[in-house]
Protein backbone atom coordinates (compact mmCIF):
# COMPACT_ATOMS: atom_id res chain seq x y z
CA UNK A 1 0.00 0.00 0.00
CA UNK A 2 1.38 3.36 -0.98
CA UNK A 3 2.41 5.72 1.79
CA UNK A 4 -0.72 8.27 2.78
CA UNK A 5 0.13 11.78 1.76
CA UNK A 6 -0.46 14.65 4.70
CA UNK A 7 -4.11 15.40 4.79
CA UNK A 8 -4.94 18.77 4.47
CA UNK A 9 -8.83 18.89 5.11
CA UNK A 10 -8.34 21.79 7.45
CA UNK A 11 -6.58 23.94 5.08
CA UNK A 12 -8.70 26.89 3.96
CA UNK A 13 -7.77 26.95 0.93
CA UNK A 14 -8.86 23.21 0.37
CA UNK A 15 -12.24 23.75 1.85
CA UNK A 16 -15.79 23.11 -0.02
CA UNK A 17 -17.13 27.13 -0.93
CA UNK A 18 -20.35 27.61 0.40
CA UNK A 19 -21.87 28.48 -2.28
CA UNK A 20 -21.52 24.78 -3.09
CA UNK A 21 -22.72 25.59 -6.66
CA UNK A 22 -22.61 22.94 -9.90
CA UNK A 23 -20.03 24.88 -11.80
CA UNK A 24 -21.22 23.67 -15.09
CA UNK A 25 -24.72 24.51 -14.79
CA UNK A 26 -26.49 27.54 -15.63
CA UNK A 27 -26.06 30.18 -18.22
CA UNK A 28 -22.66 31.56 -19.05
CA UNK A 29 -23.75 35.29 -17.40
CA UNK A 30 -24.56 33.29 -14.08
CA UNK A 31 -20.65 31.60 -13.87
CA UNK A 32 -18.96 34.55 -14.86
CA UNK A 33 -21.16 36.75 -11.91
CA UNK A 34 -20.17 33.69 -9.87
CA UNK A 35 -16.57 34.28 -10.41
CA UNK A 36 -16.56 38.12 -9.70
CA UNK A 37 -18.83 37.81 -6.97
CA UNK A 38 -16.34 35.62 -5.32
CA UNK A 39 -13.49 37.79 -5.88
CA UNK A 40 -15.39 40.49 -4.28
CA UNK A 41 -12.94 39.47 -1.02
CA UNK A 42 -9.49 40.15 -2.82
CA UNK A 43 -9.10 43.46 -2.04
CA UNK A 44 -10.53 43.14 1.82
CA UNK A 45 -8.00 40.62 2.07
CA UNK A 46 -5.18 42.42 1.49
CA UNK A 47 -6.21 45.68 3.45
CA UNK A 48 -7.09 43.48 6.11
CA UNK A 49 -3.36 42.38 5.77
CA UNK A 50 -1.71 45.51 5.38
CA UNK A 51 0.09 45.84 8.52
CA UNK A 52 1.85 42.69 8.68
CA UNK A 53 2.43 43.99 4.51
CA UNK A 54 3.91 47.25 5.83
CA UNK A 55 6.38 45.62 7.67
CA UNK A 56 7.80 43.47 4.90
CA UNK A 57 7.68 46.10 2.86
CA UNK A 58 9.94 47.93 5.00
CA UNK A 59 12.54 45.16 5.37
CA UNK A 60 11.98 45.00 1.47
CA UNK A 61 12.91 48.76 1.29
CA UNK A 62 15.89 48.19 3.53
CA UNK A 63 17.41 45.13 1.33
CA UNK A 64 17.06 46.52 -1.81
CA UNK A 65 18.31 50.40 -0.06
CA UNK A 66 21.64 48.57 0.61
CA UNK A 67 22.40 46.33 -2.57
CA UNK A 68 20.40 43.51 -1.18
CA UNK A 69 18.20 42.24 -3.20
CA UNK A 70 14.48 40.48 -2.58
CA UNK A 71 13.89 36.89 -3.66
CA UNK A 72 10.40 35.61 -4.31
CA UNK A 73 10.42 31.50 -3.74
CA UNK A 74 6.96 29.55 -4.72
CA UNK A 75 5.55 26.78 -6.52
CA UNK A 76 2.78 26.13 -9.18
CA UNK A 77 0.54 29.19 -9.33
CA UNK A 78 2.83 31.36 -6.56
CA UNK A 79 5.81 30.48 -8.16
CA UNK A 80 4.80 31.56 -11.43
CA UNK A 81 3.50 34.75 -9.98
CA UNK A 82 6.31 35.66 -8.29
CA UNK A 83 8.58 35.08 -11.44
CA UNK A 84 6.28 37.30 -13.24
CA UNK A 85 6.32 40.34 -10.48
CA UNK A 86 10.37 39.95 -10.70
CA UNK A 87 10.19 40.03 -14.48
CA UNK A 88 8.05 42.86 -14.71
CA UNK A 89 10.15 45.32 -12.55
CA UNK A 90 12.69 46.02 -14.59
CA UNK A 91 10.66 47.40 -17.43
CA UNK A 92 8.92 49.38 -14.79
CA UNK A 93 11.18 51.01 -12.81
CA UNK A 94 14.45 50.53 -14.78
CA UNK A 95 15.95 48.54 -12.05
CA UNK A 96 19.18 45.53 -12.25
CA UNK A 97 17.16 42.54 -13.40
CA UNK A 98 18.96 41.28 -10.11
CA UNK A 99 17.52 43.56 -7.15
CA UNK A 100 13.79 41.18 -7.72
CA UNK A 101 14.54 37.78 -8.71
CA UNK A 102 11.92 34.89 -8.50
CA UNK A 103 12.68 31.12 -8.21
CA UNK A 104 9.73 28.40 -8.79
CA UNK A 105 9.84 24.75 -8.41
CA UNK A 106 11.34 22.85 -11.29
CA UNK A 107 13.08 26.08 -12.62
CA UNK A 108 12.19 27.55 -16.06
CA UNK A 109 10.68 24.92 -17.63
CA UNK A 110 7.70 25.24 -14.64
CA UNK A 111 6.23 28.45 -15.80
CA UNK A 112 5.11 26.54 -19.12
CA UNK A 113 4.78 22.98 -17.57
CA UNK A 114 3.32 22.09 -14.68
CA UNK A 115 5.93 20.39 -11.99
CA UNK A 116 4.09 20.04 -8.97
CA UNK A 117 6.17 16.97 -7.72
CA UNK A 118 9.10 19.37 -6.86
CA UNK A 119 7.33 21.43 -4.28
CA UNK A 120 7.27 18.17 -1.90
CA UNK A 121 11.11 18.71 -1.77
CA UNK A 122 12.14 20.85 1.34
CA UNK A 123 15.93 21.29 0.28
CA UNK A 124 14.79 22.11 -3.26
CA UNK A 125 15.69 25.65 -3.63
CA UNK A 126 18.66 25.37 -1.50
CA UNK A 127 20.97 24.82 -4.87
CA UNK A 128 19.68 27.94 -6.12
CA UNK A 129 20.02 29.83 -2.82
CA UNK A 130 23.58 28.51 -2.79
CA UNK A 131 24.11 29.69 -6.70
CA UNK A 132 22.69 33.03 -5.42
CA UNK A 133 24.36 33.88 -2.46
CA UNK A 134 21.66 34.73 -0.30
CA UNK A 135 22.77 36.61 2.47
CA UNK A 136 22.20 38.69 5.28
CA UNK A 137 21.44 41.86 2.82
CA UNK A 138 18.76 40.11 0.88
CA UNK A 139 15.22 39.38 1.67
CA UNK A 140 13.43 36.30 1.05
CA UNK A 141 9.46 36.07 0.35
CA UNK A 142 8.09 33.01 0.23
CA UNK A 143 4.58 32.29 -1.16
CA UNK A 144 2.15 29.58 -0.53
CA UNK A 145 -1.65 30.10 -1.24
CA UNK A 146 -2.20 27.19 1.03
CA UNK A 147 0.76 27.62 3.47
CA UNK A 148 1.74 24.19 3.25
CA UNK A 149 4.37 23.74 0.37
CA UNK A 150 7.70 22.22 1.58
CA UNK A 151 9.73 23.85 -1.02
CA UNK A 152 8.66 26.81 0.08
CA UNK A 153 9.05 26.86 4.14
CA UNK A 154 12.46 25.00 3.51
CA UNK A 155 13.81 28.00 1.62
CA UNK A 156 12.31 30.77 4.20
CA UNK A 157 14.46 28.26 6.78
CA UNK A 158 17.10 28.57 4.86
CA UNK A 159 17.08 32.15 4.01
CA UNK A 160 17.11 32.59 8.19
CA UNK A 161 19.60 30.62 8.30
CA UNK A 162 21.91 32.56 6.63
CA UNK A 163 20.63 35.64 7.66
CA UNK A 164 18.28 37.05 5.54
CA UNK A 165 15.24 38.63 6.36
CA UNK A 166 12.27 37.03 5.68
CA UNK A 167 8.59 36.56 4.37
CA UNK A 168 5.73 34.27 4.35
CA UNK A 169 2.65 34.96 2.45
CA UNK A 170 -0.22 32.63 2.77
CA UNK A 171 -3.98 32.54 1.64
CA UNK A 172 -4.94 30.27 4.49
CA UNK A 173 -4.47 31.30 7.97
CA UNK A 174 -1.83 29.68 9.95
CA UNK A 175 0.87 30.35 12.55
CA UNK A 176 4.62 32.18 11.26
CA UNK A 177 6.61 28.96 9.89
CA UNK A 178 10.18 28.60 11.42
CA UNK A 179 12.40 31.15 10.51
CA UNK A 180 9.67 33.43 8.90
CA UNK A 181 10.07 37.33 10.15
CA UNK A 182 7.37 38.41 8.58
CA UNK A 183 4.03 36.26 8.10
CA UNK A 184 1.24 37.87 5.39
CA UNK A 185 -2.29 35.93 5.63
CA UNK A 186 -4.40 36.98 2.47
CA UNK A 187 -7.39 35.17 3.87
CA UNK A 188 -9.40 34.83 0.58
CA UNK A 189 -11.68 31.61 1.83
CA UNK A 190 -12.48 28.68 0.16
CA UNK A 191 -12.35 28.80 -3.55
CA UNK A 192 -15.27 27.93 -6.25
CA UNK A 193 -13.64 24.97 -7.46
CA UNK A 194 -12.25 23.38 -4.69
CA UNK A 195 -8.11 23.69 -3.69
CA UNK A 196 -7.74 25.58 -6.84
CA UNK A 197 -5.60 28.58 -5.72
CA UNK A 198 -5.32 30.07 -9.53
CA UNK A 199 -8.89 31.91 -8.60
CA UNK A 200 -9.60 33.99 -5.66
CA UNK A 201 -5.89 33.08 -3.90
CA UNK A 202 -3.55 33.49 -7.37
CA UNK A 203 -5.94 37.24 -7.75
CA UNK A 204 -4.66 38.61 -4.33
CA UNK A 205 -1.50 37.05 -4.52
CA UNK A 206 -0.35 39.46 -7.94
CA UNK A 207 -2.18 42.11 -6.40
CA UNK A 208 0.00 41.60 -2.89
CA UNK A 209 3.41 41.61 -4.76
CA UNK A 210 2.17 44.38 -7.36
CA UNK A 211 2.27 46.36 -3.88
CA UNK A 212 5.42 44.98 -2.30
CA UNK A 213 7.64 46.22 -5.40
CA UNK A 214 5.42 49.13 -6.72
CA UNK A 215 5.36 50.59 -3.41
CA UNK A 216 9.00 49.61 -2.30
CA UNK A 217 10.25 51.25 -5.62
CA UNK A 218 8.54 54.11 -4.99
CA UNK A 219 10.27 54.69 -1.84
CA UNK A 220 13.41 54.25 -3.56
CA UNK A 221 13.08 56.99 -5.76
CA UNK A 222 11.60 54.99 -8.76
CA UNK A 223 8.63 57.52 -8.96
CA UNK A 224 8.27 60.73 -9.52
CA UNK A 225 5.00 61.36 -7.77
CA UNK A 226 2.66 58.72 -9.36
CA UNK A 227 4.63 58.57 -12.51
CA UNK A 228 7.24 56.37 -14.16
CA UNK A 229 10.19 58.57 -14.05
CA UNK A 230 13.11 55.68 -14.02
CA UNK A 231 11.82 54.06 -17.20
CA UNK A 232 13.57 53.48 -20.24
CA UNK A 233 12.22 54.50 -23.94
CA UNK A 234 13.11 50.76 -25.54
CA UNK A 235 9.70 50.86 -28.19
CA UNK A 236 7.05 52.51 -29.35
CA UNK A 237 4.36 52.46 -26.43
CA UNK A 238 7.21 53.48 -23.48
CA UNK A 239 8.77 56.37 -26.10
CA UNK A 240 5.35 57.79 -26.51
CA UNK A 241 4.59 57.70 -22.32
CA UNK A 242 8.22 58.99 -21.71
CA UNK A 243 7.77 61.89 -23.93
CA UNK A 244 4.07 62.42 -22.30
CA UNK A 245 6.25 62.78 -18.84
CA UNK A 246 8.95 64.80 -19.90
CA UNK A 247 5.48 67.37 -21.32
CA UNK A 248 3.72 66.97 -18.01
CA UNK A 249 6.58 67.92 -15.53
CA UNK A 250 7.91 70.40 -18.00
CA UNK A 251 5.29 72.40 -19.38
CA UNK A 252 7.03 74.15 -22.05
CA UNK A 253 7.74 71.15 -24.04
CA UNK A 254 6.27 70.43 -26.83
CA UNK A 255 5.85 67.07 -28.33
CA UNK A 256 8.56 67.19 -30.36
CA UNK A 257 10.95 68.99 -28.11
CA UNK A 258 10.60 66.39 -25.55
CA UNK A 259 11.35 64.08 -27.99
CA UNK A 260 14.81 65.63 -28.89
CA UNK A 261 15.45 65.74 -25.43
CA UNK A 262 14.74 62.15 -24.82
CA UNK A 263 17.00 61.35 -27.98
CA UNK A 264 19.90 62.59 -26.28
CA UNK A 265 20.03 60.97 -23.56
CA UNK A 266 19.22 57.66 -25.39
CA UNK A 267 15.65 57.53 -23.63
CA UNK A 268 16.80 57.36 -20.47
CA UNK A 269 14.15 59.57 -18.95
CA UNK A 270 15.81 60.04 -15.47
CA UNK A 271 18.40 61.28 -17.10
CA UNK A 272 17.04 64.00 -19.61
CA UNK A 273 14.64 65.02 -16.20
CA UNK A 274 17.70 65.39 -14.28
CA UNK A 275 19.48 67.45 -17.14
CA UNK A 276 16.42 69.81 -17.54
CA UNK A 277 16.49 70.38 -13.72
CA UNK A 278 19.89 71.62 -13.36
Amino acid sequence: MPELPPDRSDVATEALHPANRDLASGSLEESIDLVADDHMIVVDALRNAREALAGLIESVVDALGRGGRLVYVGAGTSGRLGVLDASECPPTFNSDPEDVIGLIAGGDPALRRSSEGREDEPDGAHPELDALGLGSDDVLVGIAAGGTTPYVLGAISEAARRGAATGFISCSPREAPEGCRHLVVLDTGAELLAGSTRLKAGSVTKLALNTITTVAFARLGKVRGNLMIDLRATNDKLHDRAIRILMRLFPGLDRAEAARELAHDDGVLRATVERLEA
